[in-house]
């Protein structure tokens, strides 16, 4: 399976740049896996509902030209629906028996993801109803589908 993970911005974090390099490495054996960063839009410190929207509608239209044609759309959203790590496990086995070999996780930047990529999205996934920063939702998300993969072969990962 190859997963891309389409995500606004970079990573300046050290720590999280840690975190990702080691779940992408450990990740090897089961995927491929491909980090694709789109450009990031300066939002001023007290947005108007119309300069939010302008820079959904650019980041927006910038990820979806980064996700690869035919790729099954999973776009992050805290109100998509929420699953169990043992559910997001059945969730990619379903799609590589379907032949989904292509995944592309999309993730938003600070004011989150434009209509535009949530209606285009196959699926919308939510880790919580909590917010968290766009940079650290990397590394959750890849810790996640490390342990999804390890589920899905049956292979023991901390409960």
């Amino acid at each position: 399976m190859e997963i891309y993970i389409v995500a606004v911005g970079r990573v300046r974090e050290r720590y999280l740049q840690d975190g990702i390099k080691e779940y992408l490495k450990r990740l090897r054996p089961y995927a491929r896996v491909d980090i694709i960063e789109g450009p990031e839009e300066r939002v001023p410190g007290n947005p108007t509902p119309g300069e939010e929207g302008r820079i959904l509608a650019l980041e927006g239209r910038s990820l979806l030209r980064l996700v690869p044609d035919g790729a099954y759309i999973i776009a992050l959203d805290r109100e998509g629906k929420m699953l169990s790590s043992q559910e997001l496990a059945e969730h990619l086995a379903g799609l590589a028996l379907q032949g989904r070999s292509q995944v592309a996780f999309v993730i938003g930047g600070t004011l989150g993801l434009s209509r535009e990529v949530l209606d285009r999205a196959h699926f919308k996934l939510s880790f919580s109803r909590m917010t968290f920063p766009h940079q650290l939702m990397r590394l959750i998300l890849l810790e996640q589908l490390y342990r999804a993969f390890k589920i899905g072969r049956g292979e023991p990962y901390h409960r």
